[in-house]
């Protein structure tokens, strides 16, 4: 598979865990990278996607231990969540597929202190944003090339399911606006590969903008 911006912030994500095992929702889990790492440090995970498919390979894939991973087919925008449930909340690449006001959803099924990170896709909208975008093309490049490199050497790309393709994303502006107005207290950071991430933590004082 080409270099994966996603796959490329897993380190700074898990950087972000509460301290101690609990229980994390991954939203959008796909074919279940981000989701095998969480078990990896000890949590149970709860791995939802709307696709099938993605579920299915998945699934397929077990978990690496010593937490378990418990894949299912489920829309977090319909389906009900339970509220103050979890200690880590991940989304990653999957908001723009999504109402914005899922964000209030999600942030209901935290428990005290427990964490929420969203990485997410967005147009540049200030001088800073349009600089980082054009300086990561030629990086980009440049890892695109290694990781071709690298799967001709081991026989080639991995088959498999693909997300779904969005080309709508709304600005930075946009994305720190929602994220102020929905996750009071939220930190909205713009990284380099062209993502964005949320990081807010539940501090157990309600939702004002829950109806």
């Amino acid at each position: 598979m080409p270099f994966n911006h996603n796959d490329h912030y897993h380190p700074l994500l898990l950087d972000l865990l509460p301290p101690g095992p609990g229980i994390a929702l991954d939203v959008g889990c796909g074919t279940g990278r981000f989701a095998r790492r969480l078990a990896a440090t000890g949590m149970a995970v709860e791995a939802v996607d709307v696709s099938a498919a993605m579920v299915g390979a998945a699934a397929g894939l077990g978990s690496p231990g010593p937490g378990e991973i418990v894949y299912r087919q489920a829309d977090v925008t319909t389906d009900p969540l339970p509220e103050a449930h979890y200690d880590f909340i991940s989304c990653l690449a999957s908001l723009h597929h999504m109402p914005v006001e899922t964000l209030a959803k999600l942030r209901r099924a935290l428990v005290p202190g427990g964490v929420l990170v969203v990485l997410a896709l967005a147009r540049p909208s200030t001088p800073a944003d349009w600089a980082r975008a054009i300086a990561a093309v030629p990086v980009n490049a440049l890892a695109r090339l290694v990781v071709y490199a690298g799967e001709r050497l081991n026989g080639g790309p991995e088959d498999g399911p693909q997300a779904p393709l969005v080309d709508d994303f709304p600005t930075m502006a946009e994305v720190r606006r929602e994220a102020a107005r929905l996750l009071p207290g939220s930190t909205v950071r713009s990284l380099f590969f062209w993502r964005t991430l949320i990081t807010y933590r539940e501090h157990g004082d309600g939702d004002p903008t829950a109806g």
